[in-house]
């Protein structure tokens, strides 16, 4: 009896820590991700997944860091650059910040637009609707209410687990592509490459987890837990990606077709495998678009917020989170105008605004590099050597990509 009610006791500690690790890598796989991993399998195939292989690790790694530095200092991660980089650095981080985070989040609603044309609903009703429904649950929600709402729809990604299984794939020839490395120099791979790693590992992901750990009040002695938790966390996210990957590979670029808009990938799978399967495919891509447009504009106004010292907060009311709640509207209102724009091209919005992401990424990252091997600032918890090693290669890694993609797209005739 006494053996149960201690492992009862571990079972509650664990269900009151987890979310931040498992959420925030989870709605790395939004609007955007979807819309990247299926022109990868479309246009690629498998080739492309060892890429996916590679950034899990990094992905958990990097999701740890924010989560450590949460827990230990107690501060988001925009509040501890503008104490050890100042004013100057600071603007610059946040502007990096919001550049890739509108993008992200116009591709979150162009999500939604997408998922609700394959039933004949017009963007001009859908978007419109489902922005002021983003906007009810934040502001009238408290956090425990806002984080079983985000678990909820991260559970619903398993409908893509469910739709690769149904397209019967070579499991054989998928898991040697993940090992099997590949590249090349042509501006819509290197394109795709980007937008692969920006869509996994993302700048408000990074300000995300370390504010959520911090708002939840995760403490030193649930470190443990934590870190499991981001490792968990990147292992199931990219678990769904793969099987993105490998459902569009094996109905799609098997058979030599293409994706030209964001609904392209559901709609494909209905003479292939069925009615079923491309149901499971768009309603992924709506819970994907819904979990990411609830946390983006959360995570914008909680570094900004945080980078200038104002009030932040979900449980803060409208006289003293003004600020807070007005970025959070900004942050809906300004994407939700764009998709809304006549003629837009969905699909060139979501995957672009992941190549931006990749762009932006490094610069991040060099932040959050300089932070965690900050003894003063962390002590005993600071950065070994295979972490810095696995952070740096995958800084490294997007800076030289996004500097082969310049030099191709202006000279198209050193490609091979």
């Amino acid at each position: 009896m006494g053996k149960l009610k201690h492992w009862g006791a571990r079972i509650l500690l664990i269900l009151s820590v987890i979310g931040p690790g498992i959420i925030t890598a989870n709605a790395d796989n939004d609007a955007g991700g979807i819309s990247t991993y299926s022109i990868v399998g479309a246009h690629y195939g498998y080739s492309l997944l060892w890429v996916l292989f590679l950034i899990t690790f990094s992905l958990g790694i990097t999701q740890e860091f924010g989560m450590r530095l949460g827990i230990v200092t107690g501060k988001g991660l925009a509040a501890l650059i503008r104490e050890k980089f100042g004013v100057k650095l600071t603007v610059f981080a946040m502007l990096t910040m919001l550049v890739a985070n509108i993008g992200t989040i116009t591709a979150e609603f162009s999500g939604v637009a997408a998922s609700f044309s394959l039933i004949g609903v017009s963007k001009y009703l859908a978007v419109p609707f489902f922005a002021l429904i983003v906007w009810f649950i934040l502001y009238k929600g408290t956090f425990k209410k806002a984080e079983k709402i985000f678990l909820l729809l991260s559970s619903f990604y398993i409908v893509y687990i469910i739709a690769g299984f149904m397209v019967k794939p070579d499991f054989g020839a998928a898991t040697t592509a993940l090992v099997t490395p590949s590249f090349r120099f042509d501006i819509k791979y290197l394109i795709a490459f980007i937008a692969l790693i920006g869509t996994t590992i993302t700048p408000w992901g990074q300000f995300f987890v370390q504010s959520y750990v911090v708002d939840k009040g995760v403490r030193s002695k649930h470190l443990n837990i934590s870190r499991f938790e981001a490792y968990f966390g990147a292992i199931i996210t990219n678990l769904v990606s793969f099987f993105i990957i490998v459902t569009t590979a094996n109905v799609l670029f098997k058979y030599g077709l293409t994706i030209t808009s964001a609904s392209d990938a559901a709609l494909a799978l209905r003479p292939l495998v069925g009615q079923f399967a491309q149901f499971l495919f768009a309603f992924g891509l709506f819970s994907a678009s819904m979990l990411g447009a609830l946390i983006l504009p959360v995570a914008t106004a909680y570094a900004i917020c945080e980078a200038f010292g104002w009030e932040s907060g979900f449980n803060l009311n409208w006289s003293r989170g003004r600020i807070f709640y007005s970025l959070i509207i900004l942050s809906i209102v300004i994407p939700s105008a764009i998709v809304l724009l006549p003629g837009v091209n969905l699909m060139f919005l979501m995957l672009m605004s992941q190549a931006i992401n990749g762009m932006l990424l490094p610069i991040i990252l060099i932040y959050l590099m300089r932070l965690m091997n900050d003894k003063e600032l962390l002590g005993k918890h600071v950065n070994c050597v295979i972490v810095n090693t696995v952070a740096g290669i995958t800084a490294v890694g997007l800076i030289a990509a996004s500097i082969i993609l310049i030099v191709v797209s202006f000279f198209p005739q050193l490609t091979i």
